[in-house]
């Protein structure tokens, strides 16, 4: 009887073979695979997933279910929905290098180019989302802003970052989406040479008419979003994007645009909210995310080419934090592309 028992237990896997016969059966299927390999630069919604793949919502959760067993997902609450995104690897998995060479293999897989263009719709979609908010709310975006956090409770912290950072003697600066044109007319005050890019006419117009009455006339302004700069051929020392990310639908492509953007030892400055779970601010402000985690920015700014430097952190009223971020453009930087098939 106790040699039986004995002989039992021994068979029994041990939770390290277990969970790495989870990974290894999460990775095991083309579907999930297809799933991580979307989630490289963004994170998606269970129905967004659903019609990018074309796949049923209650199939989906299945496989998402397996790869978040295998701790290659993360799953986070945003509001009424939840959003998937590829799992961070910390420095204690014990299967940190085979993640991470896993990672590397699925990430130089092609996409469909049905799949391409579904994302593309999508965050069509979510832009136009946004932008329509602000086209009704054009004359109200400071009020709806102030909801969250006025940029007075921070504007100290924000000019003595940019004090900090080693900028030309004469620095072309880029602010993007600058609302009313609070912190642009502050700019104005400070640099000879900057350049505004919002994707909203009106409230482009409303910043360039903040401008005139403080009798700057030297800002250039362009209608549309961070690509769009990118055919300008304007190349920033400094680029500042102030509460405006979460409104973004691919904030990944934004840090990469920036990295195209900036000169050679170039600063991004970024300014928005750590995460929370105040969905009102969806309807109430427009936002797209509800705030962005530490590990989440500094991956999209690596992907990108960009070097994460300093940060700060500051709790503010109603429970509301704000991150400034800086991060610094490299030398040489390798991105890795989306690779489509044509």
């Amino acid at each position: 009887m106790h040699s039986t028992v004995l002989q039992k237990s021994e068979t029994k896997p041990s939770n390290a073979i277990a969970s790495l016969a989870a990974f290894n059966k999460a990775l095991a299927d083309p579907l999930r695979l297809t799933i991580l390999r979307l989630l490289m630069d963004d994170s998606f919604a269970v129905l967004e997933l659903s019609q990018v793949l074309n796949i049923r919502q209650s199939a989906l959760s299945h496989h998402l279910k397996i790869l978040a067993n295998a701790h290659l997902v993360d799953r986070r609450r945003e509001g009424n929905s939840i959003f998937y995104r590829r799992a961070f690897i910390g420095e204690g998995d014990p299967y940190r290098e085979l993640k991470t060479c896993v990672f590397e293999q699925i990430d130089a897989l092609p996409i469909s180019s049905g799949i391409a263009q579904a994302i593309k719709r999508l965050q069509l979609e979510r832009s136009q989302l946004s932008l329509s908010f602000f086209n009704r709310n054009a004359g109200k975006f400071r009020e709806k802003q102030g909801l969250i956090v006025a940029h007075e409770e921070y504007s100290r912290t924000l000019h003595e970052v940019i004090d900090s950072l080693p900028l030309p003697e004469q620095p072309q600066v880029l602010e993007v989406g600058p609302g009313e044109g609070q912190m642009l007319t502050e700019l104005a005050a400070r640099f000879s040479h900057l350049t505004a890019v919002d994707n909203s006419n009106d409230m482009l117009k409303r910043s360039e008419k903040a401008l005139e009455s403080a009798g700057f006339e030297h800002v250039e302004f362009i209608l549309g979003d961070t690509s769009i700069a990118c055919s300008k051929k304007i190349r920033n020392d400094l680029i500042l994007i102030e509460m405006v990310l979460h409104h973004i639908s691919s904030p990944a492509e934004t840090f990469k645009d920036c990295c195209e953007l900036l000169n050679a030892q170039g600063f991004l400055l970024l300014v928005d909210l750590a995460p929370h779970g105040q969905d009102w601010v969806r309807d109430s402000c427009g936002d797209l995310w509800l705030g962005f985690e530490k590990q989440e920015l500094d991956r999209w700014a690596e992907r990108a080419g960009l070097k994460v430097e300093q940060a700060s952190y500051l709790q503010l009223r109603n429970g509301f934090q704000i991150q400034i971020r800086v991060f610094k453009k490299l030398v040489s930087n390798n991105l890795t592309s989306l690779n489509v098939p044509s």
